[in-house]
């Protein structure tokens, strides 16, 4: 068990990294063109954990584009504020990586 998270903390850090250099170019497009509408919505992942509800509202953070601006750890859900409109599960593409490392 313990190797297994340690695999799925090497693969959550791979694709951290190739989702924040995503973010950077759909960002970087985004504000070259001036298509910036920027919106607030409320994710509610299933995660169990406080812990892993914090590593997904960090992760967020760090991708260019997103920023968490709340955190309800009794309800399980986060708000999240992006440049632009976006699907739930563009926004929180790594959920499944820290459900499966964490829970």
């Amino acid at each position: 068990m313990f190797l297994n998270r340690i695999i799925y903390g090497i693969e959550f850090f791979v694709v951290l990294v190739v989702e924040i250099i995503k973010a950077v170019l759909d960002t970087s497009m985004c504000c070259l063109k001036g298509d910036v509408d920027p919106i607030v919505v409320e994710i509610k992942p299933d995660l169990k954990r406080p812990v892993s509800l914090a590593i997904l509202s960090n992760t967020i953070t760090l991708t260019p584009g997103t920023i968490t601006i709340g955190m309800d750890q009794e309800a399980g859900s986060l708000t999240v504020s992006a440049i632009t409109p976006r699907a739930t599960k563009d926004i929180i593409p790594l959920e499944p990586i820290i459900k499966k490392m964490l829970e």
